[in-house]
């Protein structure tokens, strides 16, 4: 199993680099004393099982959460030494949190727009016709642009996740969070959706990413790194060739299980 430990620093190409990373709530310990470091040319999943830490741990990467003690440093800027409005928009974040908290009125447009200014719901502000020009790109993506002028609200399950991927990268942000994008999608959106992550992950123009999943079948071929947590802690971390192993896995899971890698996709199932 490969445990890579990131030194106390980070270096020149880390998007995102946590040191002895804790966070309490109370009596509960939901990240205990995690180190790790993501550089600007990787795509990493972080997978593991419910109750793990993953939601927590993509909340520090996103600059919403300290940690109670250890360091963080969020493209380059510690966290709790800086004013956290200057990085909040350099990072895309697309998650289930998020989209409850859309209107359902909002044209599908205007909800991948409003990114630029960091609202969810156009109100006020004002957008020229590049910024059009960009959502709709975005939009086309992720295979929903003929869903330009629908409201959010009509979107199926797999429209919304689409929507809300192509919102996160409106910024160009330095750092892309994804948390469980393909979670509640039939075969066909998830299929879809994973090819579509696929290709942004071959796209050396493409961000740093960072995805949250529970099944190692949603992992997107092309990803490079894997983060293995249970308990708040992390059970292995590395290239995801080397460290995603059946012993590495059913750790994690707390069960046996049998892993196969087929034409760049895993599958897994229990003995």
């Amino acid at each position: 199993m490969s445990r890579v430990t990131p030194s106390i620093r980070p270096g020149q190409a880390s998007v995102l680099h946590l040191w002895e990373v804790t966070v309490r709530r109370g009596s509960t310990t939901l990240l205990d004393r995690i180190s790790w470091n993501v550089d600007a040319d990787e795509r990493w999943v972080v997978l593991g099982p419910n109750g793990a830490g993953k939601t927590t741990l993509l909340q520090i990467a996103a600059a919403t959460m300290h940690p109670t003690s250890g360091r963080a440093h969020v493209l380059g800027e510690r966290l709790g030494a800086v004013n956290l409005a200057d990085v909040r928009p350099r990072i895309g974040f697309s998650s289930a949190a998020l989209a409850t908290r859309v209107p359902p009125n909002e044209k599908v447009r205007d909800v991948v727009v409003s990114a630029g200014y960091g609202v969810i719901g156009r109100w006020r502000e004002r957008y020229d016709a590049m910024d059009d020009d960009r959502a709709l790109e975005l939009l086309d993506a992720f295979g929903v642009a003929h869903l330009a002028d629908r409201l959010y609200g009509t979107l199926s399950e797999g429209e919304r996740k689409r929507t809300l991927a192509a919102r996160a990268l409106m910024t160009d942000p330095e750092l892309l969070l994804l948390d469980e994008p393909a979670a509640g999608l039939d075969l066909g959106g998830r299929e879809d959706l994973l090819g579509r992550l696929t290709r942004l992950a071959a796209d050396p123009l493409s961000p740093a990413t960072i995805l949250v999943t529970h099944h190692v079948e949603e992992i997107p071929a092309g990803f490079t790194h894997v983060l293995l947590v249970r308990g708040g802690a992390v059970v292995g971390a590395g290239p995801l060739g080397e460290t995603l192993t059946e012993q590495s896995l059913s750790k994690t899971f707390g069960l046996g299980l049998v892993l196969e890698q087929r034409d760049g996709r895993y599958f897994a199932r229990a003995r």
